[in-house]
Order: structure tokens, then C-alpha cells, then sequence
């Protein structure tokens, strides 16, 4: 895994700034051929998506596949960069370069939960180099204290990750989500308005339990391990201060968990967390607490 922390707006990444993130290098597509020279499955074109610079292969797609350079990727963030709207904040690549993210923090854009427990607002892009995923856009907030990613609390086009298929028309449809921005910032403002009933609501010993069970689908005599620990957090976690013994500090738990141990290694985790399961995780953890809150 690679990354880098802390770009600031106007046309400053360049060259030295992708180096830095480990994805100075574009890819190309390389036609798959059997040994005795005849196309791969003789009727059906499949592609290697090679790295350029050292011929890895990160993946085999079909002939319809357009792939999104890192360059390209960084491009789209550029009118936010020069309008001041956003600053680049981390950028890496996961699995050998297969996945590439960016993050962004949307400026302007913190509001407090309950005391000096800031939320902030960040717009993240997805993109695979082996044709596993979609290239994605989706706003989601962040919490500052313990840089816990969180989940928006409706179901509106802004709180989704949006798909973008690689096909020739990807850099057309990038450039269309851009327009969504002024719903993302509203939708931000309602979901802290939800976090903030969720502070207000104490949870008791009997419920937290309940939640964690309902939140990872466990039996009634599951979780031996799993609801210590993430008792654990509501008390010792990052952040528990600030949260105390309620509804905003179980969700939080679960949250840190999600962020930072449910894995085998950072990577899994992270990539569960932005690509796979944990995200749904996430979503589901924030929906139960604000039912059980209401």
C-alpha cells in the first residue's frame, strides 16, 4: 500500500506529487494471446491492463474496458482545486496497484456533533486497474478526532458511491457528477443533524449489546468476542471522551472497529472499508442507531 497526506488546492500535485503516492505510471492495454499465436478463447478479445513502467499485469479485461489513468484521476479533482472548494488530503494505490483512491476534504465543510467533536466532509475516488470495480465518486464524513469514516444518514444520490463504468464515455459521466456538489453539502448538514440526536441518547448496558448484535447479525449467544471489544472502544476508543455512553458513542465503536481492526491487515481492512462488506457494515450500524435513538 502506498499514500501520501496533505496536497493543498491550485495545480501544485504534478509529477512529483503522484511519485510521492507511488502512482507516477499509467497502464495500457496488451492483447492476450494463446501459445500457438491464436487470439485468447479464439472469439472473445481479452486484454491485459499492464503497468507501464515495470509490465506488471493488475488485471485481464474484455475489449470494452477504458481504463482511467492515475493522471486522469487526479484531473477531475482540478476545478474543485482552483475554485478552492476542496483540498487533496490522501491519495495511495492497494493490492500491487490494482486499486487507486483519492480523498479530498471538502473546505468550509466542518460541523460539530456536541462540543469540540468535529465532523468533517470529504469527497473520495475509486478506481480499479483490473477491471474488478467501477470507477467510484461518493461524499462521505469523516470524524476528525479519531479520522473515523462514517456514513451519510439518507438515501439521496449524493450519500451513494456513484458508478462509473470504463467505457469510452467515463471522463463525460466524471465530469456530470460534479454537479451534484450543492446536494452533498445539504445532505451533509441533515447528517449531522442525526449524529447530533444520536449524542443526545444514553445507551444502556442491555441495548448496546442488542445493537452490536443487530448491527454484525449474531446469534443470541454470539459475539463472545466481538461485543468486549467493541465495549472496549465505547469506553477507551478515539474519541470516547467526546462521545461518552450513548447512542453516537456505540456507533462510533463499531465505526473504529470497521476503520481499524476488522482484518487481517491494514490493507484488508481498508479495503473492506472503501470497496467491500464493512462499508455495508457501516451504513447498517448507522441506520439501527438512529432507529433504536428515535
Amino acid at each position: 500500500m502506498a499514500w501520501v497526506k496533505g496536497c493543498r488546492r491550485g495545480r501544485t500535485w504534478g509529477f512529483k506529487k503522484l511519485a510521492a503516492a507511488g502512482l507516477d505510471w499509467s497502464v495500457d492495454l496488451r492483447r492476450l494471446y494463446t501459445e500457438d499465436g491464436h487470439t485468447l478463447l479464439n472469439v472473445l478479445e481479452r486484454y491485459a491492463v499492464c503497468r507501464q513502467k515495470d509490465n506488471a499485469i493488475l488485471g485481464i479485461v474484455g475489449q470494452d474496458y477504458t481504463p482511467l489513468q492515475n493522471e486522469e484521476a487526479f484531473a477531475w479533482f482540478q476545478p474543485f482545486l482552483d475554485s478552492a472548494d476542496v483540498t487533496l488530503e490522501t491519495a495511495g494505490s492497494l493490492r500491487g496497484g490494482s486499486q487507486v483512491w483519492i480523498l479530498a476534504k471538502i473546505q468550509g465543510a466542518n460541523m460539530t456533533v456536541g462540543g469540540n467533536d468535529e465532523v468533517a466532509h470529504y469527497v473520495l475516488l475509486s478506481n480499479s486497474h483490473d477491471g474488478s470495480l467501477p470507477v467510484r465518486v461518493g461524499f462521505t464524513p469523516i470524524r476528525v478526532v479519531c479520522n473515523n469514516t462514517l456514513c451519510l444518514a439518507h438515501e439521496s444520490e449524493a450519500s451513494k458511491l456513484l458508478r462509473v463504468r470504463h467505457t469510452a464515455r467515463l471522463l463525460k459521466n466524471l465530469d456530470d457528477i460534479r454537479e451534484i456538489m450543492d446536494i452533498a453539502h445539504k445532505e451533509f448538514y441533515a447528517t449531522i443533524e442525526q449524529y447530533r440526536t444520536l449524542m443526545k441518547r444514553a445507551i444502556n448496558q442491555n441495548d448496546f449489546v442488542k445493537y452490536v448484535k443487530l448491527v454484525f447479525n449474531l446469534s443470541e449467544k454470539g459475539g463472545r468476542e466481538l461485543i468486549p471489544n467493541i465495549a472496549y472502544l465505547v469506553d477507551h476508543g478515539r474519541g470516547s471522551e467526546l462521545a461518552g455512553q450513548t447512542y453516537w458513542g456505540a456507533y462510533n465503536a463499531v465505526t473504529e472497529y470497521l476503520n481499524y481492526f476488522r482484518g487481517t491487515t491494514q490493507i484488508n481492512t481498508l479495503t473492506n472499508l472503501w470497496f467491500g462488506d464493512s462499508a455495508q457494515v457501516n451504513k447498517k450500524a448507522l441506520n439501527i442507531a438512529l432507529k433504536m435513538a428515535a
